[in-house]
C-alpha cells in the first residue's frame, strides 16, 4: 500500500455509522465527555463483539455433546478458528496451529518455549530492544535454560525503530530464532518484516522467526503465510474486541513441536480444555465489522479479500489522522506547532506507521501531564522508565519518558482537534 502526504479519510456518512458501532467514542461510560486516545492500552469496544459475548456467555451447554446446541456452539467455534486463521493472520487453508491463552502475552511465551526447547540446533537467539516485555523476557530466559547467546538489536531514536541492517547484523548461520515485532507501541515504526524475514533467511536458512502483532493488527494487514513466519499474536481487547483471550500461530513445523497437551490429542493441537465460544464469537464479529467496512471499497466474496480491503481503509484513514495531529489547520495547530510541544521519535508524513505519537510538555513530567489531559475530557498515558513495561523500551529510544497519544480509525478530525486544543491549553498553563 502506497502511503503519502495526502489525507484519505472516509467519507462523513460512513464516518458517523462506523463511530455508531463502537461504545463510547467521545463520552466515558458515565457519560461524561471525553477523548479516548489510549486505544493502544485497549481498543474502543466494537458493540457487535461486546453483544455477541453476552449472547453466547448466556448459553450454558457444552459443546462437546450430540444436540443442536452443541452443535451450534462448535459451529461457532469452527468459524472463529477459520476468522483468526486464514482472515486474520492470513495462514493457508489446513496449514498451522492455533495457540489459544488468556493473554497474547502468554502466547508469546509458548510459542518461543517451544521453539528454543525443541530446535536441536543454533548457538544464538536476536530480539530488539524495544519488544515488549513478553516478547523480549521470552527469548532470554529460554536463551538462558537451553544456553544459548541472547543478542539484542538496538534501537536507533533518529527512525523511531530498529533499522533492518541493525537486525540483520546480529543475525549469523548459528541464529536458531529472531523475535521482531510488526510495529513499536511507543513511536508507531512500522519494521520492514517482509525485508527482515527474506534477508535473515539467507543468513540462516533454517532460522525461525515470530512477529508479536498485538500493537499492529488493529492497524494494518497480517501475512503469516507470505512471510513465512513461523509464530505470530494478537490480543482482540486491542483490536476492538474482548478481554481476556490471546491467540497465536505457529507454522507447520513448530505445531508438531512438543508442547503442553493432552496426549490423546492429534500432534498439531494446542489448546488445552475447551475454550469459550463466546469468546470465538465475539472474534467473529470484529471481522464481520471489517469486512462490512472493505465491502465499501471493494467488490468481492471472499471474507480474507474484504478483511484485507477493510483493514488497508482503516490504515489510510489513521495514517490520515496522523498527519492531522502532525500539522493541524490555520485554525487549530497541530502537535509540531504548539509552543511548549516536543514531539518525539517523529518522522515524515510519508513515511508509513501506524497511529502512534510519543510527546512532552514543557514544564511538566509525563505523569503530571496525563492528569492534566484527564482533567479536561482526554485521556493518554505515560510510558516512563519508571514502569517495568516501559523503561528498556523509552531508554533505548533515548528517552526517560512520554506521552503516548493513540486514536483508533473510528476518530475523526473533530476528534483529533478537541486533543489539540486542549493539548495547546495545557502546554500555555505550563510554558
Amino acid at each position: 500500500m502506497h502511503i503519502t502526504r495526502e489525507k484519505i479519510l472516509f467519507e462523513p456518512a460512513l464516518q458517523a455509522e462506523i463511530k455508531e458501532r463502537f461504545y463510547f467514542v467521545n463520552e466515558d461510560y458515565l457519560g461524561r465527555r471525553r477523548q479516548f486516545f489510549e486505544n493502544s492500552g485497549g481498543s474502543l469496544r466494537l458493540k457487535a463483539a461486546v453483544e455477541a459475548k453476552a449472547r453466547l456467555e448466556q448459553i450454558p451447554d457444552c459443546p462437546e455433546r450430540a444436540h443442536d446446541t452443541a452443535r451450534m456452539l462448535r459451529q461457532v467455534k469452527a468459524d472463529g478458528i477459520r476468522d483468526i486463521m486464514e482472515v486474520i493472520f492470513g495462514a493457508e487453508p489446513g496449514h498451522g496451529a492455533l495457540i489459544t491463552e488468556l493473554t497474547a502475552s502468554q502466547v508469546m511465551f509458548q510459542l518461543v518455549r517451544a521453539i528454543m526447547e525443541n530446535a536441536g540446533w543454533g548457538g544464538n537467539a536476536v530480539t530488539t530492544s524495544i519488544e515488549h516485555p513478553s516478547a523480549y523476557d521470552s527469548v532470554e530466559l529460554y536463551c538462558r535454560r537451553t544456553g544459548r547467546e541472547f543478542r539484542v538489536a538496538a534501537a536507533d531514536p533518529a527512525v523511531g525503530g530498529v533499522t533492518t541492517k541493525e537486525i540483520l547484523s546480529k543475525v549469523d548461520r548459528d541464529t536458531v530464532l529472531l523475535s521482531v515485532m510488526s510495529a513499536s507501541n511507543i513511536s508507531g515504526y512500522l519494521f520492514d518484516m517482509e525485508t527482515i524475514c527474506r534477508e535473515a533467511r539467507k543468513i540462516s536458512p533454517d532460522i525461525y522467526i515470530v512477529s508479536d502483532a498485538v500493537q499492529h493488527m488493529p492497524h494494518g494487514v497480517l501475512e503469516v503465510a507470505k512471510l513465512g513466519l513461523d509464530g505470530c499474536n494478537f490480543a482482540p481487547y486491542k483490536a476492538f474486541g474482548i478481554r481476556g483471550c490471546g491467540y497465536g500461530y505457529v507454522s507447520d513445523r513448530v505445531a508438531v513441536m512438543e508442547h503442553h497437551k493432552l496426549l490423546a490429542k492429534p500432534e498439531t493441537e494446542w489448546e488445552l480444555g475447551t475454550f469459550p465460544h463466546a469468546n470465538f464469537a465475539a472474534l467473529s464479529a470484529m471481522v464481520d465489522y471489517v469486512c462490512w467496512l472493505g465491502g465499501h471499497f471493494c467488490d468481492s466474496a471472499d471474507r480474507r479479500t474484504l478483511f484485507v480491503a477493510g483493514m488497508e481503509r482503516i490504515h489510510l484513514q489513521e495514517h490520515s489522522l496522523l498527519i492531522h495531529m502532525m500539522e493541524g489547520t490555520p485554525e487549530v495547530p497541530g502537535l509540531r506547532r504548539i509552543p511548549g510541544v516536543s514531539v518525539y521519535l517523529d518522522s515524515a508524513d510519508d513515511v508509513d506507521r501506524d497511529l502512534i505519537s510519543a510527546i512532552g510538555i514543557d514544564g511538566l513530567d509525563m505523569t503530571q501531564a496525563v492528569a492534566e489531559y484527564d482533567k479536561r475530557g482526554v485521556t493518554v498515558f505515560d510510558r516512563v522508565n519508571t514502569s517495568l513495561y516501559s523503561r528498556r523500551i523509552v531508554e533505548s529510544l533515548g528517552l526517560t519518558g512520554c506521552i503516548r497519544v493513540s486514536p483508533l480509525h473510528c476518530h475523526d478530525t473533530a476528534d483529533i482537534d478537541d486533543f489539540l486544543k486542549v493539548t495547546a491549553a495545557i502546554a500555555a498553563d505550563h510554558h
